[in-house]
């Protein structure tokens, strides 16, 4: 049996309005809000006492989808600085291709993205560059050149 398809990516943030108000920026759409408790969450994630705030968003062709939780319980673990470089093992990235990198850039600046590096041109095929937006979530970003 395979698959059917992949789902969506979880992420968990400190600051749930903030990273929605992020990723709304960058173009995805807020399906919905919940707050998550009980025993089958508590089943599926292997924690105890789960109680957490999530948010459902999804990408304009309705194919991608990203969860946002906020926990309230148990308490959130940080695994070390935010500021990670993109090659520590298990380091997570989330990619987007976008109309236009230089003005997507611009408009999530104001929601605390920081490019790592720089706008890269690869050949005459793509501007990618990697930034870091909220609760330190390394975002990919692809424009395909004409």
């Amino acid at each position: 049996m395979a698959i059917q398809r992949m789902d969506n990516v979880g992420i968990v943030v400190d600051d749930l309005d903030a990273a929605v108000a992020f990723f709304a920026e960058l173009g995805m759409e807020l399906e919905g809000r919940a707050e998550i408790e009980g025993l089958f969450a508590d089943q599926c994630t292997g924690l105890d006492g789960v109680h957490c705030d999530i948010a459902m968003l999804r990408t304009p062709d309705g194919h991608g989808r990203l969860e946002l939780a906020r926990y309230r319980s148990p308490a959130v673990i940080s695994d070390g600085p935010r500021d990670r470089p993109h090659n520590v093992l298990g380091t997570h990235r989330v990619m987007f291709a976008v109309d236009d990198l230089k003005d997507t850039v611009d408009r999530l600046r104001p929601h605390g993205a920081e490019v790592l590096g720089k706008i890269a041109r690869y050949e005459d095929s793509y501007l990618l560059c990697y930034l870091r937006g909220p609760a330190g979530i390394i975002v990919g970003l692809a424009e395909q050149l004409r």
